[in-house]
C-alpha cells in the first residue's frame, strides 16, 4: 500500500510541475539539440529574460563547437554605437541586425561560468579572420564592468581586441 502512495505523490508532483526551459545562454541551446543559430531567449540573472543572438554553427578551425552567446553584432552601421554609459550598461539595438548586450547582462552571464570570447571580423572585400581568448570574464557594476581576457589565439585576425578595445570610449 505504500508503495501506492509513493508512485502516485511521485506522479503529482511530475505532472504538476511548472518545468520550463530556462537556458543561461546559447551553449545551453545549443546542448538542448538546436543547431540553428538566431534569435533565442536567455536568463543569465535568473528569470529575467534576455533576447540574443546565438551563434550554433562551427566553422572546424578551433574549438569552436556551436552555441556561442553573441554580445555585439555589428553589420552594416545602422545602430549608432555613440551612447551613454546607462545604455552600455543595460543593452542597446535590435538583435535582429545590430546590438549591444549590455555590460550587466555580460557580467551575470560570466560571473558564475567560464567563458572564451571570440571576436569575428569580415573586411569589405568578404576576408574573414578570427580572435579567440581562452578565458573571459567581466566584473560586477561595483568593480567598474573590468573586462578580463587572456589566452589569445590567433585566426587571422590578429589581436583584434586589443585594438577595438583601444578605439572604444566606453
Amino acid at each position: 500500500m505504500a508503495m501506492k502512495v509513493f508512485w502516485a505523490f511521485l506522479l503529482l508532483a511530475v505532472l504538476s510541475c511548472d518545468c520550463k526551459f530556462m537556458p543561461f545562454d546559447c551553449s545551453d541551446i545549443y546542448n538542448s539539440g538546436e543547431t540553428v543559430s538566431g534569435i533565442y531567449t536567455i536568463y543569465p540573472a535568473g528569470d529575467v529574460p534576455v533576447w540574443v543572438y546565438c551563434h550554433m554553427t562551427s566553422d572546424g578551425k578551433d574549438e569552436d563547437n556551436g552555441g556561442w552567446t553573441v554580445i555585439q553584432r555589428r553589420m552594416d552601421g545602422s545602430v549608432n554605437f555613440y551612447r551613454p554609459w546607462n545604455q552600455y550598461k543595460r543593452g542597446f539595438g535590435n538583435v535582429e541586425s545590430e546590438y549591444w548586450l549590455g555590460l550587466e547582462n555580460m557580467y551575470q552571464l560570466t560571473r558564475n561560468r567560464k567563458y572564451m570570447l571570440r571576436v569575428d571580423l569580415e573586411d569589405f572585400e568578404g576576408r574573414k579572420g578570427f580572435a579567440l581568448y581562452s578565458s573571459f570574464s567581466v566584473d560586477p557594476e561595483s568593480d567598474g564592468y573590468r573586462l578580463h581576457v587572456s589566452g589569445f589565439k590567433d585566426g587571422g585576425a590578429g589581436r583584434t581586441l586589443s585594438f577595438i578595445l583601444m578605439n572604444i570610449n566606453l
